[in-house]
């Protein structure tokens, strides 16, 4: 008995497939896993791309959650939307899974919905929806050990910036620095054609022969007719720009329509008609003198109107809504003040009063402040080494000018052009740096 046992447990004959019949059920089952956890995954796959769709499409900016968040005043949920990204979700799966609460039989093929969470907030003037989801996935070969479905779930989010409500205050120097050729070409046609080699189209009224006059006749543009043709193109901008009614007002002013006025003076009023703010742009034009030398020449008082732009803004909005909207100066002009400012001009003064000067942008700091942004775009004060006065008062600080105009700017907010490079394309330019369209990211 003792040999006998011994021999059988020598014996290897045989054990191949005692060996095979023993693994066979546990390989079976390790490849029915593979295959069940990858179909699971490709079904989680396809519920994470429309769970993505669905987070996406509630803040699409046509979409009833978005039109619904441009009229809260504050932040909170967004039922509507919320609504709208769970229909998304539903219509991207029908095929593909049965609705929450109509899971089907385990024992039956199908993906089944066990859960779908949606939300779609707004905080500022930022939307966003996040997506959850829960499902069964029914397995085939995972039956063989008793395990009848899979478990998945995921989640997507969209953001959405609904773009900013602003408030643009256009002022616009139209003093009669501003009547100077816009080109080269400009200056040195009003330089042949006048006695004293004059490069300013001087509105003078006690002469119906001025050089305004002549500048029309001789088809000049002067530096002001660039400067309402390009405002009057950017309302066409703004209203291309929008992507909702009233996200944008604009009003425009200048530095008064004579020299007996030179105040703040409104040509359109604050409104969102971009059509009607274009046909009152049609006003602005070169501020008139009465006579040569009128009051020393002193008519361009920036220091004046950034102090009554202030009293009439008070104060900046966040943007996220229509009833606190974003203010925003913008700011066109050659930068030289001219103006009476005994005792604190920063450069030498002619009869002890008249202060000519490149902007003192300390006037500008009470704007920024208060929250407001001040846009900025410097017009190049050409040279006119023909012009003697020009030499003798301007040329020595001319090189200042643009250093304190940026200055006065917002960050970032700053643009220097010459007429010849295209006021208007500058203009647009730093108009869409302000607003910065917003996108979409998931």
């Amino acid at each position: 008995m003792r040999m006998s046992a011994n021999r059988f447990a020598r014996d290897r004959s045989g054990n191949f497939g005692i060996i095979t019949a023993l693994v066979t059920v546990p390989l079976l089952t390790a490849v029915g896993m593979a295959l069940d956890f990858g179909y699971a995954i490709d079904q989680r796959n396809d519920l994470l791309a429309a769970a993505d769709a669905a987070a996406v499409g509630a803040l699409a900016s046509q979409s009833v959650g978005v039109l619904a968040a441009l009229q809260m005043e504050q932040d909170g949920v967004i039922k509507v939307g919320e609504e709208d990204a769970r229909k998304f979700f539903q219509g991207q799966t029908a095929k593909q899974v049965a609705a929450e609460g109509q899971g089907k039989n385990e024992d039956t093929e199908g993906v089944s919905l066990s859960g779908l969470d949606v939300s779609v907030t707004k905080k500022g003037a930022d939307l966003k929806s996040e997506v959850k989801f829960t499902a069964k996935v029914p397995t085939t070969f995972l039956r063989l050990i008793n395990q009848n479905y899979i478990t998945i779930s995921g989640s997507a989010t969209a953001v959405y910036n609904t773009g900013t409500y602003i408030d643009f205050y256009m002022l616009l120097d139209n003093t009669p620095s501003m009547g100077v050729g816009a080109t080269d070409s400009d200056i040195a046609t009003m330089e042949r054609n006048t006695s004293d080699s004059c490069a300013f189209a001087c509105h003078q009224l006690d002469k119906s022969n001025n050089y305004y006059a002549l500048a029309k006749s001789l088809k000049v543009q002067m530096r002001i007719d660039v400067v309402r043709q390009a405002t009057q193109q950017l309302t066409y901008t703004a209203a291309d720009t929008m992507r909702y009614p009233g996200q944008y007002r604009m009003a425009v002013y200048t530095f008064g329509s004579s020299a007996e006025s030179t105040k703040l003076t409104q040509v359109a009023s604050m409104s969102t008609d971009m059509a009607a703010v274009r046909k009152s742009a049609d006003a602005i034009d070169l501020m008139t003198i009465p006579y040569q030398n009128y009051n020393n020449d002193m008519a361009t008082d920036i220091d004046e109107a950034m102090t009554s732009l202030k009293t009439i803004i008070k104060k900046g909005g966040g943007g996220a809504s229509k009833s606190d909207p974003q203010k925003v100066v913008f700011f066109v002009s050659d930068g030289l003040t001219d103006s009476a400012k005994a005792g604190k001009c920063t450069k030498k003064t002619t009869n002890g009063t008249r202060c000519q000067e490149p902007i003192d942008y300390s006037f500008c700091q009470p704007l920024k402040d208060a929250g407001i942004k001040v846009a900025v775009l410097y017009t190049t004060y050409l040279p006119l080494p023909k012009n003697g006065w020009y030499n003798n008062w301007i040329k020595p600080f001319q090189s200042e000018i643009a250093k304190n105009m940026e200055s006065c700017a917002s960050p970032g907010f700053y643009f220097e052009v010459s007429p010849s490079e295209g006021i208007s394309d500058a203009m647009t330019a730093l108009f869409q740096k302000i607003v910065s369209t917003p996108r979409i990211s998931s």
